[in-house]
């Protein structure tokens, strides 16, 4: 995820503190990974040198000065062309569990036993992920849903290694 670009997209609505845009990212899209106060801080930074946030105010209270950012047109811009590139499919061609798979199949050890244990592992973070999922509102509900398809590709993943394990033994093993 671009944490810059969603921090803009935030911005469209109108112009924020950082304190605010963090809580905005956390509420939207942070609940399993909020931004550190750090990292939204050393974003926009970064989008101010660029010219995409411009400093639309700044407040003094008892702390540190509190600048009020607000997007600039090629802020605007830039959300744009970002909203329309596609995002790499991201392909498993190089699986750790596959590479677990391989490594215990040489060394001798059981690799059913290595599927089995995953396989008991995906179906343990489904039922996690179904609860939140029917405690979740709407977009955590989408969330879970994006999480719970991907499982159930490696559960099905998981199927075809075991029913082809013997033939897969047979070409790794020197």
């Amino acid at each position: 995820m671009s944490i810059g670009h969603t921090l803009l997209g935030l911005l469209e609505s109108g112009p924020r503190h950082g304190y605010d845009l963090k809580r905005a990212f956390d509420d939207q899209f942070g609940q399993d990974r909020p931004l550190h106060y750090g990292q939204v801080y050393s974003t926009m930074s970064r989008l101010l040198k660029n010219g995409l946030v411009a400093v639309d105010g700044v407040e003094s209270g008892g702390g540190p000065e509190r600048k009020r950012y607000a997007i600039t047109d090629a802020g605007v811009t830039d959300v744009e062309a970002w909203l329309a590139q596609p995002e790499s499919p991201q392909p498993y061609l190089q699986s750790a569990l596959y590479t677990k798979v391989v490594i215990a199949l040489l060394t001798g050890r059981s690799a059913e036993s290595l599927l089995d244990t995953q396989r008991a592992e995906h179906l343990r973070t489904m039922r996690d992920l179904t609860a939140r999922k029917r405690d979740g509102d709407f977009a955590d509900q989408l969330i879970c849903d994006h999480a719970l398809f991907h499982l159930e590709a490696d559960l099905r993943w998981l199927e075809l290694v075991t029913a082809r394990l013997d033939r897969l033994a047979t070409e790794v093993r020197p």
